[in-house]
């Protein structure tokens, strides 16, 4: 089949995705910024990518008229905290207009689970989109999951967090609502059940694992399957505010996605039915099975996607292709180089660079840039990165965004997500047997020039041990 796959770069597109190549099927993707679209060379070979950002008007013809069955894995949760569910609603009202130019026959959409009477902004906004949907030319199937859990997932890596930094919490009421949590391979599983199956056809479903769990048991059984002991103390007097705050500042979550989560942890979320499952003959995963399929994941390096390399994360939605050519004038610069005696393993090292890896100098400094950022409303280091030792255009590395990584020109070209006056890259190339590093800032008045001279003291140890060390190889005796 012919397939349209919305939200291509998404945590849900990206896992998705090789799914339905593997299956045989031609995908065509769509994506705001094909910049920073990371796939893989193998899969990149394999699919069309299209521009299209569905807030702005409707392009006549840009999507191919055989389109057989379109995902629409569209939200803005983590874009904004007052505007989200309009910009949702526009979404799908275009992606509607799109589909009437094409032949499509069926569209699935990812939604919330809505069975409550009273609902959070959140979900009140997908159950608003899946109306709008329903309107569309083309078969609806809708399937409605609760919170996902994987490697990778804002729920996992939120949970994942709060009980690795905290054993001991003082936590919000929310703590105690209930949730039906799913596993991610479960999701893709029934994304792939219900492709040009017509008994699914204008119609939606609940899709769930089979626990009902409070947060507060989600967080301790995460603890138990981890082998420890966390201790949890729920306080009524937290606010919301107070809350998305706590979330910020402990976890990976940026603010305005802690805020919106937070919004939608006071409703329960339940699924009411088992129709699909047992239409599809699929066993779904329980929260621990979850837990566990996610650490393999983690442990053998196959995180496929992860929210935090979504745009929304860093400063910069849109556009970035425009930093991709490093101002030369105008800036400020740190310019280093250095001899290396084997450059495939130099370039190793600069591939493994941030994360849990560091930044070869000076680690305690970047964490204490990173705290600093994140105090001003920034990433921060939160974000890290989804593979130890493979970087594609459009990553996130900690509180930089990947402009360009190619492996084969010997290059890795980074942009500064953190809260700056003015705009910063960072470069490493590889030419014969040297290795350049170059750090560029273009300062904002005179606010930047302050804020780069006075950094110039540490720029001076920081930039030099950071290359001296990357260039560090057996071979020279390191």
């Amino acid at each position: 089949m012919k397939i349209l796959l919305t939200g291509a770069n998404g945590y849900i597109g990206m896992r998705l995705l090789p799914q339905l190549l593997e299956d045989g099927h031609d995908v065509i993707c769509t994506v705001r910024d094909e910049s920073r679209f990371s796939v893989a060379p193998e899969i990149r070979s394999q699919i069309e990518v299209l521009e299209i950002d569905f807030l702005q008007e409707v392009i006549p013809k840009k999507i191919p008229k055989d389109i057989d069955v379109a995902y629409f894995l569209i939200h803005s949760m983590s874009a904004s905290t007052k505007d989200f569910s309009d910009m949702e609603a526009k979404t799908a009202r275009n992606f509607n207009k799109y589909m009437s130019q094409t032949q499509v026959k069926q569209v699935i959409y990812l939604s919330g689970i809505v069975n409550e009477d009273k609902l959070s902004r959140h979900l009140e906004s997908r159950k608003n989109v899946e109306n709008i949907l329903y309107k569309g030319p083309f078969a609806l199937t809708v399937l409605r999951a609760g919170i996902i859990v994987g490697s990778g997932s804002s729920s996992f890596e939120i949970i994942r967090d709060l009980c690795e930094k905290l054993p001991v919490m003082i936590t919000p009421k929310w703590v105690l609502t209930k949730t039906q949590p799913i596993a991610i391979r479960d999701i893709i599983v029934f994304l792939v059940g219900v492709l040009g199956n017509e008994e699914t056809y204008d119609d939606s479903f609940d899709i769930a694992g089979p626990d009902v769990l409070s947060y507060k048991d989600m967080l301790e059984q995460y603890a138990e399957v981890r082998g420890f002991k966390n201790y949890i103390l729920t306080v009524p007097v937290m606010t919301p505010k107070l809350s998305s705050y706590w979330l910020y500042f402990v976890t990976s979550t940026s603010y305005k996605l802690a805020m919106n989560l937070v919004d939608s942890m006071k409703i329960e979320v339940i699924a009411k039915d088992r129709r699909l499952q047992e239409l599809l003959n699929i066993r779904t995963h329980t929260y621990r099975e979850a837990i566990d399929l996610a650490f393999k994941k983690i442990e053998q390096n196959l995180v496929i996607s992860s929210w935090k390399d979504s745009m929304i994360s860093g400063r910069f939605r849109k556009g970035l292709e425009k930093y991709i050519q490093v101002p030369q004038y105008g800036v400020l610069t740190d310019k280093q180089k250095i001899a290396v005696d084997n450059p495939k393993e130099v370039l190793d090292n600069i591939w493994k660079i941030g994360g849990d890896n560091g930044w070869y100098y000076g680690n305690w400094l970047w964490k204490v840039r990173g705290f600093l950022d994140k105090l001003s409303g920034g990433v921060g280091l939160r974000r890290g990165r989804t593979h130890p030792d493979r970087m594609f255009a459009g990553d996130s590395l900690d509180f930089w965004r990947v402009l360009l990584a190619d492996r084969e020109a010997r290059r890795l070209l980074l942009f500064a997500e953190m809260k700056l006056p003015g705009e910063a890259w960072l470069e490493f190339k590889i030419e014969k047997n040297i290795l350049y590093q170059t750090a560029t800032f273009r300062p904002r008045g005179l606010k930047g020039r302050l804020y780069w001279y006075s950094l110039l003291p540490f720029h001076y140890f920081i930039f030099g041990g950071m290359i001296r060390n990357i260039a560090k190889t057996p071979t020279n005796g390191s």
